[in-house]
């Protein structure tokens, strides 16, 4: 593929199954001949990975919301300037499993900070970079902790369930607000069952429409 490549991500609460999808998405892109590459939010760098531990570890349990918000758009910040855009401009397919969405999400419906702030700090951190196409991996947070928790919950895991509802809630705000942009996926079923969903969905990026129309899977 030549030009510019397609940045697509997934999000969604906790145990939805983005991980799993992703990676079925990504064989079935490069069967087709494409260069994909997959990286996780926060993460995917040297310095996002260290980041990434602060953030999760379930002993940081005084950190306060801003100091949240702030190293998760920090990790962003560095995956963006030295993974995303260089691949994306050497025409790659970037599967990213969470991006903005995400903080708006967790930090915003979630902790209850201000939406218009995370925006314009996220804007900040991506310099303007947004998605062509986002997946929102929609499932009941009772269902997708259980998941999530079987070898023990970091910390944002371990918040009370009322906390993963209002992240749900926000997720499904999102998608509504952005409905060009954003495919709301049932992740209920069978992983056979959301992939077939997923792959409806990416159809509507041409690039990978004209890949996918009339060859098997």
């Amino acid at each position: 593929m030549s030009g510019r490549g397609v940045f697509i991500t997934f999000e969604g609460g906790e145990g939805c199954g983005k991980s799993t999808q992703i990676e079925l998405l990504a064989k079935l892109l490069e069967e087709r001949g494409l260069t994909v590459v997959v990286m996780r939010e926060p993460g995917g760098t040297q310095v996002g990975e260290r980041v990434r531990d602060v953030l999760l570890d379930p002993a940081l349990g005084e950190m306060t919301i801003q100091t949240e918000l702030l190293l998760y758009q920090a990790s962003r910040a560095q995956l963006v300037a030295e993974r995303i855009q260089p691949d994306l401009a050497a025409g790659r397919i970037v599967l990213c499993d969470r991006f903005a969405d995400s903080t708006l999400a967790y930090q915003g419906f979630g902790r209850g900070l201000r939406l218009e702030e995370i925006s314009a700090l996220s804007a900040f951190a991506t310099t303007g970079l947004v998605p062509d196409l986002t997946f929102v991996l929609d499932l009941d947070p009772d269902i997708g902790l259980v998941r999530a928790v079987k070898n023990g919950a970091d910390r944002l895991e371990a918040e009370h369930i009322a906390f993963h509802r209002r992240v749900q809630e926000g997720f499904r705000t999102i998608a509504a607000s952005e409905p060009s942009r954003v495919a709301l996926i049932d992740a209920a079923g069978t992983i056979e069952d959301v992939h077939d969903r997923v792959i409806a969905a990416v159809r509507r990026l041409p690039v990978i429409n004209m890949l996918l129309t009339g060859r098997p899977r």
